[in-house]
């Protein structure tokens, strides 16, 4: 989706840390949830200033290299590169494990379980300043202000992301929005 990388590519951290992340050469690797979708939300919200990210989190998918600590060998090597950024590590391919799902198949499919549909987006440099999107559900209901409830997870747990994240208070245009199918 080329608004969003035109809005990433605007963003020097963000462009700092897509950088990093390409150094490590991970297979179906993206940078996602609040990375993008918090960008897209200060812009639908005209925000003059970025909202500070809790964590970065980094998916890529092996079904090769499955150890877990190699999440957290990941996270330092990224911490050394940014310190000033929370890493978050995940294989996707160990994820359904957590999730008490199915094996999800690559990195978008991990994503089509995520709790809203919003949250799935995600993206990753190809080359210098060449990027790609990637989204489970699509791009127009990020733009659209709204929050919309994956039917893969309970509501329950959607309903407290949306509490204890204070999504409507930092962006007071959003809208829940129930699932389509």
């Amino acid at each position: 989706m080329e608004r969003v990388i035109s809005l990433i590519k605007q963003d020097p951290l963000r462009v700092k840390a897509l950088n990093c992340v390409y150094s490590l050469h991970l297979p179906q690797c993206y940078i996602a949830a609040g990375f993008v979708r918090n960008l897209v939300w200060d812009h639908t919200h005209q925000k003059n200033s970025p909202t500070p990210l809790n964590d970065v989190d980094v998916i890529y998918f092996d079904s090769e290299k499955t150890d877990p600590e190699l999440s957290l060998k990941l996270e330092a090597k990224l911490h050394t590169r940014m310190p000033e950024v929370n890493w978050q590590v995940r294989n996707q391919a160990l994820m359904h494990i957590r999730n008490d799902d199915q094996p999800y198949l690559n990195t978008l499919d991990a994503m089509r379980y995520w709790p809203e549909k919003e949250t799935a987006v995600a993206i990753r440099q190809i080359a210098n300043n060449q990027y790609e999107c990637l989204s489970a559900f699509g791009f127009e209901c990020l733009f659209a202000n709204t929050i919309t409830h994956n039917p893969k997870r309970q509501r329950a747990t959607f309903e407290q992301r949306i509490a204890s994240k204070n999504w409507l208070v930092t962006w007071p245009l959003l809208t829940i929005k129930n699932h389509s199918v």
